[in-house]
Protein backbone atom coordinates (compact mmCIF):
# COMPACT_ATOMS: atom_id res chain seq x y z
CA UNK A 1 0.00 0.00 0.00
CA UNK A 2 1.27 3.26 -0.82
CA UNK A 3 2.21 5.74 2.52
CA UNK A 4 0.89 8.73 1.68
CA UNK A 5 1.56 10.35 5.29
CA UNK A 6 2.35 13.24 6.92
CA UNK A 7 4.23 12.95 10.59
CA UNK A 8 3.57 16.14 13.06
CA UNK A 9 5.97 16.41 15.85
CA UNK A 10 3.90 18.79 18.05
CA UNK A 11 5.85 18.11 21.15
CA UNK A 12 6.92 21.71 21.55
CA UNK A 13 5.94 24.63 18.93
CA UNK A 14 7.40 25.39 16.18
CA UNK A 15 6.07 21.17 15.19
CA UNK A 16 8.18 19.66 12.88
CA UNK A 17 7.14 18.22 9.64
CA UNK A 18 8.37 14.70 7.52
CA UNK A 19 6.87 13.20 5.01
CA UNK A 20 6.70 9.89 3.60
CA UNK A 21 8.78 9.22 0.55
CA UNK A 22 5.80 9.18 -0.98
CA UNK A 23 3.43 11.67 -0.80
CA UNK A 24 0.43 13.25 -2.78
CA UNK A 25 -0.69 15.79 -0.38
CA UNK A 26 -4.63 15.82 -2.17
CA UNK A 27 -4.51 12.26 -0.04
CA UNK A 28 -4.03 14.14 3.28
CA UNK A 29 -6.61 17.10 2.64
CA UNK A 30 -9.04 15.06 1.07
CA UNK A 31 -8.93 11.41 1.78
CA UNK A 32 -7.93 11.18 5.18
CA UNK A 33 -10.91 12.82 6.55
CA UNK A 34 -12.85 9.68 5.62
CA UNK A 35 -11.05 7.47 7.65
CA UNK A 36 -11.07 10.21 10.47
CA UNK A 37 -14.99 10.32 10.80
CA UNK A 38 -15.85 13.41 8.88
CA UNK A 39 -17.55 11.97 5.90
CA UNK A 40 -20.91 13.26 6.89
CA UNK A 41 -19.54 16.74 8.38
CA UNK A 42 -20.29 19.84 6.22
CA UNK A 43 -16.73 20.65 4.58
CA UNK A 44 -17.74 23.69 2.21
CA UNK A 45 -20.80 26.50 2.91
CA UNK A 46 -21.89 28.17 -0.72
CA UNK A 47 -23.67 31.27 0.32
CA UNK A 48 -26.73 31.55 -1.76
CA UNK A 49 -28.26 34.22 -3.89
CA UNK A 50 -30.39 36.56 -1.54
CA UNK A 51 -33.58 34.51 -0.17
CA UNK A 52 -32.43 31.30 -1.40
CA UNK A 53 -30.18 28.59 0.22
CA UNK A 54 -26.57 28.16 -0.52
CA UNK A 55 -25.41 24.44 -0.81
CA UNK A 56 -23.67 22.69 1.34
CA UNK A 57 -20.59 19.55 0.47
CA UNK A 58 -19.91 17.24 3.04
CA UNK A 59 -16.27 15.63 2.97
CA UNK A 60 -17.66 12.69 1.68
CA UNK A 61 -19.27 14.69 -1.04
CA UNK A 62 -16.18 16.65 -1.39
CA UNK A 63 -14.21 13.28 -2.28
CA UNK A 64 -16.40 12.22 -4.67
CA UNK A 65 -16.10 15.29 -6.34
CA UNK A 66 -12.31 15.55 -6.40
CA UNK A 67 -12.16 11.69 -7.81
CA UNK A 68 -14.92 12.22 -10.48
CA UNK A 69 -12.85 15.52 -11.55
CA UNK A 70 -9.64 13.79 -11.47
CA UNK A 71 -10.98 11.50 -13.97
CA UNK A 72 -12.38 13.73 -15.67
CA UNK A 73 -9.44 15.70 -16.39
CA UNK A 74 -7.83 11.80 -17.27
CA UNK A 75 -10.28 10.70 -19.92
CA UNK A 76 -9.83 13.72 -22.06
CA UNK A 77 -6.26 12.53 -22.60
CA UNK A 78 -4.64 15.36 -19.84
CA UNK A 79 -1.36 13.78 -19.21
CA UNK A 80 0.24 13.84 -15.51
CA UNK A 81 2.53 16.68 -15.48
CA UNK A 82 0.46 18.98 -17.95
CA UNK A 83 -1.19 22.74 -16.93
CA UNK A 84 -4.86 22.83 -16.03
CA UNK A 85 -5.61 26.20 -15.88
CA UNK A 86 -8.58 27.32 -13.46
CA UNK A 87 -10.97 30.69 -14.23
CA UNK A 88 -13.45 29.35 -11.24
CA UNK A 89 -15.24 31.32 -9.36
CA UNK A 90 -15.30 30.05 -5.30
CA UNK A 91 -17.26 27.57 -5.06
CA UNK A 92 -17.41 23.53 -4.74
CA UNK A 93 -15.83 22.91 -8.10
CA UNK A 94 -12.97 24.94 -7.28
CA UNK A 95 -12.18 22.33 -4.64
CA UNK A 96 -13.12 19.18 -7.41
CA UNK A 97 -10.95 20.77 -9.84
CA UNK A 98 -8.01 21.90 -7.86
CA UNK A 99 -7.96 18.88 -5.87
CA UNK A 100 -8.74 16.36 -8.49
CA UNK A 101 -6.28 17.53 -11.06
CA UNK A 102 -3.15 17.06 -7.97
CA UNK A 103 -4.51 13.85 -7.15
CA UNK A 104 -4.35 12.76 -10.78
CA UNK A 105 -0.93 14.00 -11.16
CA UNK A 106 -1.92 16.96 -13.05
CA UNK A 107 -0.86 20.77 -12.37
CA UNK A 108 -3.61 22.67 -11.32
CA UNK A 109 -3.04 26.36 -12.07
CA UNK A 110 -5.82 28.96 -10.62
CA UNK A 111 -5.80 32.07 -12.25
CA UNK A 112 -7.41 35.77 -11.28
CA UNK A 113 -10.95 35.99 -12.63
CA UNK A 114 -10.58 39.74 -12.92
CA UNK A 115 -8.18 39.84 -15.84
CA UNK A 116 -8.81 40.23 -19.52
CA UNK A 117 -8.58 38.12 -22.68
CA UNK A 118 -5.23 39.27 -23.16
CA UNK A 119 -3.94 38.54 -20.01
CA UNK A 120 -5.34 34.67 -20.02
CA UNK A 121 -4.26 34.33 -23.84
CA UNK A 122 -0.74 35.05 -21.88
CA UNK A 123 -1.52 32.46 -19.10
CA UNK A 124 -2.81 30.03 -21.94
CA UNK A 125 -0.01 30.47 -24.44
CA UNK A 126 2.87 30.63 -21.05
CA UNK A 127 1.60 27.99 -19.26
CA UNK A 128 0.99 25.55 -22.45
CA UNK A 129 -2.09 24.56 -20.62
CA UNK A 130 -4.08 21.23 -21.66
CA UNK A 131 -6.87 22.61 -19.98
CA UNK A 132 -8.99 25.24 -19.89
CA UNK A 133 -11.41 24.76 -16.56
CA UNK A 134 -13.56 28.12 -15.98
CA UNK A 135 -16.91 29.49 -14.77
CA UNK A 136 -19.47 30.65 -17.21
CA UNK A 137 -19.64 33.77 -15.60
CA UNK A 138 -16.34 34.50 -17.32
CA UNK A 139 -16.79 33.22 -20.79
CA UNK A 140 -16.58 36.72 -22.22
CA UNK A 141 -12.98 37.13 -21.56
CA UNK A 142 -11.92 33.31 -21.05
CA UNK A 143 -13.13 32.14 -24.65
CA UNK A 144 -11.77 34.70 -26.82
CA UNK A 145 -8.45 33.89 -25.06
CA UNK A 146 -8.90 30.64 -25.99
CA UNK A 147 -9.68 31.41 -29.42
CA UNK A 148 -6.79 34.17 -29.98
CA UNK A 149 -3.81 31.82 -28.18
CA UNK A 150 -1.44 30.23 -30.08
CA UNK A 151 -1.29 27.45 -28.22
CA UNK A 152 -4.29 24.88 -28.18
CA UNK A 153 -5.67 23.44 -24.94
CA UNK A 154 -6.15 19.78 -24.93
CA UNK A 155 -10.34 20.51 -23.06
CA UNK A 156 -11.59 24.11 -22.93
CA UNK A 157 -14.44 23.43 -20.23
CA UNK A 158 -17.49 25.50 -18.27
CA UNK A 159 -18.07 24.54 -14.70
CA UNK A 160 -22.03 24.51 -15.96
CA UNK A 161 -24.80 25.40 -17.87
CA UNK A 162 -26.08 23.76 -20.87
CA UNK A 163 -24.17 21.35 -23.02
CA UNK A 164 -21.16 20.23 -22.35
CA UNK A 165 -19.92 21.31 -19.10
CA UNK A 166 -17.17 19.71 -16.07
CA UNK A 167 -20.51 19.44 -14.21
CA UNK A 168 -21.96 16.71 -16.74
CA UNK A 169 -19.00 15.32 -17.03
CA UNK A 170 -18.74 14.80 -13.40
CA UNK A 171 -22.30 12.77 -13.45
CA UNK A 172 -20.50 10.86 -15.98
CA UNK A 173 -16.87 10.11 -14.88
CA UNK A 174 -15.81 7.10 -11.94
CA UNK A 175 -15.88 8.11 -8.25
CA UNK A 176 -12.75 6.02 -7.83
CA UNK A 177 -9.39 7.13 -7.83
CA UNK A 178 -6.12 6.14 -6.77
CA UNK A 179 -3.12 9.09 -6.02
CA UNK A 180 -0.47 9.35 -8.66
CA UNK A 181 2.48 8.68 -6.65
CA UNK A 182 4.61 11.52 -5.95
CA UNK A 183 7.13 13.16 -3.38
CA UNK A 184 7.12 16.04 -1.14
CA UNK A 185 9.38 17.76 -3.30
CA UNK A 186 7.99 17.11 -6.80
CA UNK A 187 5.77 20.10 -8.59
CA UNK A 188 1.68 20.06 -6.96
CA UNK A 189 0.35 23.13 -8.36
CA UNK A 190 1.85 26.93 -9.91
CA UNK A 191 0.26 30.58 -9.17
CA UNK A 192 0.69 33.41 -10.92
CA UNK A 193 2.51 35.98 -9.58
CA UNK A 194 0.36 39.63 -10.03
CA UNK A 195 2.95 41.02 -12.28
CA UNK A 196 2.92 44.26 -10.85
CA UNK A 197 5.63 45.38 -13.74
CA UNK A 198 5.59 43.21 -16.91
CA UNK A 199 4.28 39.63 -17.54
CA UNK A 200 3.21 37.67 -14.49
CA UNK A 201 5.41 34.99 -13.96
CA UNK A 202 4.60 31.04 -13.11
CA UNK A 203 5.36 30.59 -9.77
CA UNK A 204 5.85 26.78 -8.98
CA UNK A 205 5.05 25.22 -5.45
CA UNK A 206 5.52 21.54 -4.40
CA UNK A 207 3.62 18.84 -2.70
CA UNK A 208 5.14 19.61 0.63
CA UNK A 209 4.37 23.73 0.49
CA UNK A 210 0.82 23.55 1.39
CA UNK A 211 1.28 21.46 4.36
CA UNK A 212 4.05 23.70 5.56
CA UNK A 213 1.83 26.49 5.28
CA UNK A 214 -1.33 25.37 6.98
CA UNK A 215 0.86 23.68 10.16
CA UNK A 216 3.29 26.47 10.59
CA UNK A 217 0.76 29.68 10.40
CA UNK A 218 -2.62 28.32 10.81
CA UNK A 219 -1.92 26.04 13.44
CA UNK A 220 0.76 27.04 15.19
CA UNK A 221 0.10 30.90 14.91
CA UNK A 222 -3.90 31.62 14.27
CA UNK A 223 -4.54 28.27 16.48
CA UNK A 224 -7.01 26.30 13.84
CA UNK A 225 -9.18 23.90 15.21
CA UNK A 226 -11.70 21.32 13.50
CA UNK A 227 -14.37 23.43 14.81
CA UNK A 228 -13.26 26.65 13.45
CA UNK A 229 -15.88 27.72 10.36
CA UNK A 230 -13.73 30.55 8.18
CA UNK A 231 -15.00 33.12 5.72
CA UNK A 232 -12.59 34.75 3.17
CA UNK A 233 -13.27 38.02 1.76
CA UNK A 234 -10.01 37.09 -0.20
CA UNK A 235 -10.84 35.12 -3.23
CA UNK A 236 -9.66 31.13 -3.69
CA UNK A 237 -7.71 32.40 -7.09
CA UNK A 238 -4.83 33.86 -5.21
CA UNK A 239 -2.45 32.52 -2.54
CA UNK A 240 -3.67 34.30 0.51
CA UNK A 241 -7.53 33.54 -0.39
CA UNK A 242 -6.49 29.47 -1.41
CA UNK A 243 -5.01 29.66 2.01
CA UNK A 244 -7.60 30.81 4.04
CA UNK A 245 -10.64 29.13 2.82
CA UNK A 246 -9.63 25.91 1.36
CA UNK A 247 -5.78 24.77 2.25
CA UNK A 248 -5.91 25.79 6.36
CA UNK A 249 -10.09 24.53 6.73
CA UNK A 250 -8.80 21.12 5.18
CA UNK A 251 -5.94 20.35 6.83
CA UNK A 252 -7.79 20.63 10.54
CA UNK A 253 -11.43 18.83 9.33
CA UNK A 254 -12.91 22.66 9.77
CA UNK A 255 -15.57 24.20 7.55
CA UNK A 256 -15.29 27.43 4.95
CA UNK A 257 -18.14 29.23 4.04
CA UNK A 258 -17.12 30.79 0.10
CA UNK A 259 -19.09 33.04 -1.59
CA UNK A 260 -18.90 33.91 -5.54
CA UNK A 261 -19.91 37.68 -5.53
CA UNK A 262 -17.61 40.78 -4.60
CA UNK A 263 -16.59 41.32 -0.82
CA UNK A 264 -18.42 44.61 -0.07
CA UNK A 265 -18.97 45.42 3.53
CA UNK A 266 -22.62 44.71 3.41
CA UNK A 267 -21.57 40.97 2.01
CA UNK A 268 -19.30 40.50 4.59
CA UNK A 269 -21.62 41.43 7.49
CA UNK A 270 -24.65 39.23 5.96
CA UNK A 271 -22.49 36.41 5.52
CA UNK A 272 -21.01 36.80 9.60
CA UNK A 273 -24.32 37.29 10.77
CA UNK A 274 -25.59 34.06 8.93
CA UNK A 275 -23.16 31.93 8.74
CA UNK A 276 -21.67 32.17 11.91
CA UNK A 277 -17.61 31.72 11.12
CA UNK A 278 -15.00 31.88 13.87
CA UNK A 279 -12.08 33.14 11.90
CA UNK A 280 -12.78 36.22 9.05
CA UNK A 281 -10.02 37.11 6.81
CA UNK A 282 -9.29 40.05 5.12
CA UNK A 283 -7.60 43.04 3.74
CA UNK A 284 -7.57 46.99 4.85
CA UNK A 285 -9.54 48.09 2.46
CA UNK A 286 -12.21 45.99 2.94
CA UNK A 287 -12.17 46.70 6.66
CA UNK A 288 -11.92 50.66 6.06
CA UNK A 289 -15.06 50.05 4.41
CA UNK A 290 -16.66 47.87 6.75
CA UNK A 291 -15.93 50.61 9.19
CA UNK A 292 -17.71 53.21 7.56
CA UNK A 293 -21.03 50.68 6.96
CA UNK A 294 -20.81 50.11 10.26
CA UNK A 295 -21.34 53.63 11.32
CA UNK A 296 -25.01 53.08 10.38
CA UNK A 297 -25.74 49.45 10.78
CA UNK A 298 -24.98 46.73 13.82
CA UNK A 299 -24.57 43.20 12.51
CA UNK A 300 -23.93 40.60 14.74
CA UNK A 301 -20.01 39.63 14.59
CA UNK A 302 -20.47 37.72 17.90
CA UNK A 303 -19.11 34.43 16.36
CA UNK A 304 -16.10 35.85 15.49
CA UNK A 305 -12.88 35.16 17.52
CA UNK A 306 -10.24 36.43 15.05
CA UNK A 307 -9.64 38.95 12.17
CA UNK A 308 -7.06 38.49 9.76
CA UNK A 309 -5.49 41.16 7.37
CA UNK A 310 -2.68 40.96 4.88
CA UNK A 311 -2.17 42.53 1.29
CA UNK A 312 -1.00 45.91 2.35
CA UNK A 313 0.33 47.16 4.93
CA UNK A 314 -2.85 47.57 7.94
CA UNK A 315 -2.95 51.25 9.49
CA UNK A 316 -2.58 51.22 13.04
CA UNK A 317 -5.41 54.16 13.14
CA UNK A 318 -7.84 51.29 11.28
CA UNK A 319 -6.57 48.65 13.97
CA UNK A 320 -7.29 50.78 16.40
CA UNK A 321 -11.00 52.16 15.23
CA UNK A 322 -12.23 48.58 14.43
CA UNK A 323 -10.72 47.20 17.81
CA UNK A 324 -13.16 50.31 19.51
CA UNK A 325 -16.17 49.57 17.06
CA UNK A 326 -16.36 45.71 17.42
CA UNK A 327 -14.16 44.74 20.05
CA UNK A 328 -12.39 42.43 17.92
CA UNK A 329 -8.41 41.73 17.19
CA UNK A 330 -7.25 42.08 13.42
CA UNK A 331 -4.24 40.61 13.19
CA UNK A 332 -1.75 41.84 10.19
CA UNK A 333 0.77 40.08 8.69
CA UNK A 334 2.70 39.68 5.14
CA UNK A 335 2.53 36.84 2.45
CA UNK A 336 3.86 36.29 -0.73
CA UNK A 337 2.93 34.03 -3.91
CA UNK A 338 6.43 33.10 -3.82
CA UNK A 339 6.21 32.06 -0.40
CA UNK A 340 2.37 30.94 -0.68
CA UNK A 341 1.21 32.35 2.69
CA UNK A 342 1.81 34.29 5.70
CA UNK A 343 5.61 33.99 7.48
CA UNK A 344 5.48 37.38 9.20
CA UNK A 345 2.32 37.81 11.59
CA UNK A 346 1.14 39.70 14.90
CA UNK A 347 -0.18 37.24 17.40
CA UNK A 348 -3.27 37.33 19.64
CA UNK A 349 -0.32 37.91 22.44
CA UNK A 350 2.28 39.73 20.57
CA UNK A 351 0.51 42.51 18.61
CA UNK A 352 2.54 46.28 17.48
CA UNK A 353 0.18 48.19 16.22
CA UNK A 354 2.29 49.01 12.55
CA UNK A 355 4.20 46.39 12.22
CA UNK A 356 3.76 42.97 10.07
CA UNK A 357 4.65 41.26 13.26
CA UNK A 358 6.75 38.62 14.40
CA UNK A 359 8.08 35.72 12.34
CA UNK A 360 5.81 33.22 11.82
CA UNK A 361 7.46 29.59 13.00
CA UNK A 362 9.34 27.74 10.65
CA UNK A 363 10.58 30.64 8.72
CA UNK A 364 13.99 33.07 9.08
CA UNK A 365 14.63 36.31 8.04
CA UNK A 366 17.48 38.38 7.39
CA UNK A 367 17.51 42.37 6.60
CA UNK A 368 20.31 43.29 4.24
CA UNK A 369 21.72 46.70 2.45
CA UNK A 370 22.55 47.28 -1.34
CA UNK A 371 25.29 44.51 -0.86
CA UNK A 372 23.89 41.59 0.77
CA UNK A 373 25.00 42.74 4.39
CA UNK A 374 23.14 41.99 7.34
CA UNK A 375 22.35 45.54 9.21
CA UNK A 376 21.49 45.85 12.55
CA UNK A 377 17.97 46.18 14.40
CA UNK A 378 15.91 49.67 13.54
CA UNK A 379 18.20 50.16 10.48
CA UNK A 380 16.17 49.48 7.18
CA UNK A 381 17.22 46.86 4.16
CA UNK A 382 15.79 44.45 1.64
CA UNK A 383 13.69 41.35 3.66
CA UNK A 384 14.88 38.03 2.73
CA UNK A 385 13.00 34.92 4.14
CA UNK A 386 14.32 31.23 4.43
CA UNK A 387 11.52 28.03 4.93
CA UNK A 388 9.93 25.41 3.37
CA UNK A 389 6.84 26.53 1.28
CA UNK A 390 8.92 28.83 -1.06
CA UNK A 391 8.38 28.43 -4.42
CA UNK A 392 10.75 25.52 -6.66
CA UNK A 393 11.29 28.14 -9.80
CA UNK A 394 9.55 30.88 -11.67
CA UNK A 395 8.12 28.70 -14.86
CA UNK A 396 10.69 28.90 -17.61
CA UNK A 397 12.38 32.19 -15.97
CA UNK A 398 15.72 31.24 -14.44
CA UNK A 399 16.88 34.66 -15.16
CA UNK A 400 14.39 35.71 -12.55
CA UNK A 401 14.38 32.25 -10.72
CA UNK A 402 17.85 33.15 -9.85
CA UNK A 403 17.79 36.64 -8.80
CA UNK A 404 14.66 35.89 -6.09
CA UNK A 405 16.40 32.80 -5.10
CA UNK A 406 20.03 33.15 -2.70
CA UNK A 407 21.08 29.82 -1.57
CA UNK A 408 17.66 28.84 -0.13
CA UNK A 409 16.72 32.52 0.70
CA UNK A 410 14.24 34.75 -1.51
CA UNK A 411 14.86 37.84 -2.12
CA UNK A 412 11.07 39.57 -1.32
CA UNK A 413 11.37 43.18 -2.89
CA UNK A 414 9.80 44.81 0.23
CA UNK A 415 11.74 47.34 2.75
CA UNK A 416 11.59 46.44 6.28
CA UNK A 417 13.03 46.89 9.73
CA UNK A 418 13.55 44.77 12.71
CA UNK A 419 13.63 46.26 16.05
CA UNK A 420 14.89 44.84 19.21
CA UNK A 421 11.75 42.62 20.46
CA UNK A 422 11.48 40.89 17.07
CA UNK A 423 8.98 42.99 15.06
CA UNK A 424 9.09 43.37 11.30
CA UNK A 425 7.79 46.82 10.40
CA UNK A 426 7.16 47.43 6.69
CA UNK A 427 8.16 50.12 4.39
CA UNK A 428 7.00 49.47 1.34
CA UNK A 429 7.83 47.75 -1.54
CA UNK A 430 11.68 48.35 -2.38
CA UNK A 431 11.05 50.38 -5.36
CA UNK A 432 8.62 52.58 -3.76
CA UNK A 433 11.13 54.42 -1.31
CA UNK A 434 11.48 57.89 -1.74
CA UNK A 435 14.86 59.84 -1.42
CA UNK A 436 13.66 62.53 -0.17
CA UNK A 437 16.24 65.35 0.33
CA UNK A 438 18.94 63.05 0.34
CA UNK A 439 16.98 61.33 2.87
CA UNK A 440 15.29 57.92 2.39
CA UNK A 441 11.86 58.18 3.38
CA UNK A 442 8.47 55.50 3.79
CA UNK A 443 5.34 55.87 1.78
CA UNK A 444 4.06 53.42 3.92
CA UNK A 445 4.60 56.18 6.92
CA UNK A 446 3.13 59.30 5.15
CA UNK A 447 -0.19 56.67 3.91
CA UNK A 448 -0.80 55.60 7.63
CA UNK A 449 -0.59 59.17 8.99
CA UNK A 450 -2.73 60.79 6.42
CA UNK A 451 -5.35 57.44 7.27
CA UNK A 452 -5.20 58.54 11.14
CA UNK A 453 -7.57 61.72 9.63
CA UNK A 454 -11.01 60.86 10.65
CA UNK A 455 -12.30 62.01 6.82
CA UNK A 456 -9.62 60.28 5.25
CA UNK A 457 -10.53 56.33 4.04
CA UNK A 458 -7.21 55.13 2.54
CA UNK A 459 -4.17 56.90 0.60
CA UNK A 460 -1.05 56.13 -1.16
CA UNK A 461 1.80 58.13 -1.64
CA UNK A 462 4.29 57.78 -4.45
CA UNK A 463 7.20 60.01 -5.54
CA UNK A 464 7.18 63.03 -7.96
CA UNK A 465 9.33 65.76 -9.36
CA UNK A 466 9.05 68.99 -8.19
CA UNK A 467 10.01 72.31 -10.60
CA UNK A 468 13.93 71.57 -9.55
CA UNK A 469 13.55 67.94 -10.77
CA UNK A 470 13.36 66.81 -7.14
CA UNK A 471 11.59 63.74 -6.09
CA UNK A 472 9.13 64.91 -3.10
CA UNK A 473 5.56 62.42 -1.79
CA UNK A 474 2.84 63.30 -3.36
CA UNK A 475 -0.63 62.04 -1.69
CA UNK A 476 -3.91 60.27 -3.32
CA UNK A 477 -6.63 60.32 -0.83
CA UNK A 478 -9.82 58.71 -0.79
CA UNK A 479 -12.25 60.02 1.34
CA UNK A 480 -15.13 58.48 3.49
CA UNK A 481 -17.27 61.38 2.14
CA UNK A 482 -15.97 62.24 -1.64
CA UNK A 483 -18.35 65.74 -0.83
CA UNK A 484 -16.02 66.78 1.68
CA UNK A 485 -12.91 67.32 -0.79
CA UNK A 486 -11.94 70.63 -0.97
CA UNK A 487 -8.59 73.18 -0.80
CA UNK A 488 -9.54 73.77 2.61
CA UNK A 489 -9.15 69.78 3.75
CA UNK A 490 -5.89 69.73 1.66
CA UNK A 491 -4.59 72.19 3.29
CA UNK A 492 -6.16 70.66 6.76
CA UNK A 493 -4.37 66.99 6.02
CA UNK A 494 -1.19 68.57 4.82
CA UNK A 495 -0.86 70.67 8.56
CA UNK A 496 -1.94 66.63 9.73
CA UNK A 497 0.99 65.56 8.12
CA UNK A 498 3.32 68.37 9.02
CA UNK A 499 2.14 68.00 12.63
CA UNK A 500 3.03 63.57 12.90
CA UNK A 501 5.87 63.72 10.58
CA UNK A 502 9.72 64.35 10.12
CA UNK A 503 9.57 67.72 7.93
CA UNK A 504 10.25 66.75 4.69
CA UNK A 505 8.16 63.77 4.81
CA UNK A 506 4.93 65.41 4.04
CA UNK A 507 3.31 65.60 0.65
CA UNK A 508 3.82 68.35 -1.60
CA UNK A 509 0.69 67.70 -3.71
CA UNK A 510 -2.87 65.97 -2.14
CA UNK A 511 -4.92 64.24 -4.56
CA UNK A 512 -8.84 63.18 -4.03
CA UNK A 513 -9.61 60.71 -5.55
CA UNK A 514 -12.54 58.15 -5.59
CA UNK A 515 -10.29 54.53 -5.48
CA UNK A 516 -7.06 53.20 -5.70
CA UNK A 517 -5.14 51.09 -8.18
CA UNK A 518 -5.03 47.62 -6.42
CA UNK A 519 -3.90 44.21 -7.42
CA UNK A 520 -6.31 41.08 -6.71
CA UNK A 521 -4.53 40.56 -2.81
CA UNK A 522 -6.00 44.35 -2.15
CA UNK A 523 -1.90 45.71 -2.58
CA UNK A 524 -1.85 49.57 -3.67
CA UNK A 525 -0.27 49.56 -7.35
CA UNK A 526 1.97 52.83 -6.80
CA UNK A 527 3.64 52.28 -9.91
CA UNK A 528 0.30 53.07 -11.59
CA UNK A 529 -0.15 56.44 -9.81
CA UNK A 530 3.61 57.32 -11.00
CA UNK A 531 2.14 57.13 -14.46
CA UNK A 532 -0.72 58.99 -14.20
Amino acid sequence: MTDHTISVDDAKVPATLSFSPVFNCAVHFIDRHIDEGRADKIAIREVGAPNSKGRDVTYAELLDGVNRAGNTLLSAGIEPGERALMMVKDCAEFFFTFWGAIKAGIIPVPLNTLLRTKDYVFNIENSEAAAVIYSPEFAAEVEPAIEKAAHKAKLNLRVDGEGDTLAARLGMASPDLSARPASADDDCFWLYSSGSTGNPKGVVHTHKDIPVTCQHYAVETLFFEESDIVYSAAKLFFAYGLGNAMNFPLWVGAQAVLFAGPPTPKAAHDIIESYKPTLFFGVPTLYAAQLRELESVQPDLSSLRLCISAGEALPPDLLHRWKEKTGLTILDGIGTTEILHIFISNRVDAIKPGASGKLVPGYEARIVDDNGKDVPDGEAGGLMIRGNSLLREYWRNPEKTAAALKDGWIVTGDTYERDAEGFFTCHGRSDDMLKVGGIWCSPVEIEQRLSEHPKVLEAAVVGRADDDDLIKPEAYVVLNNADDASDGLADELLNHCKDGLARYKYPRWINFVGDLPKTATGKIQRFRLRQD
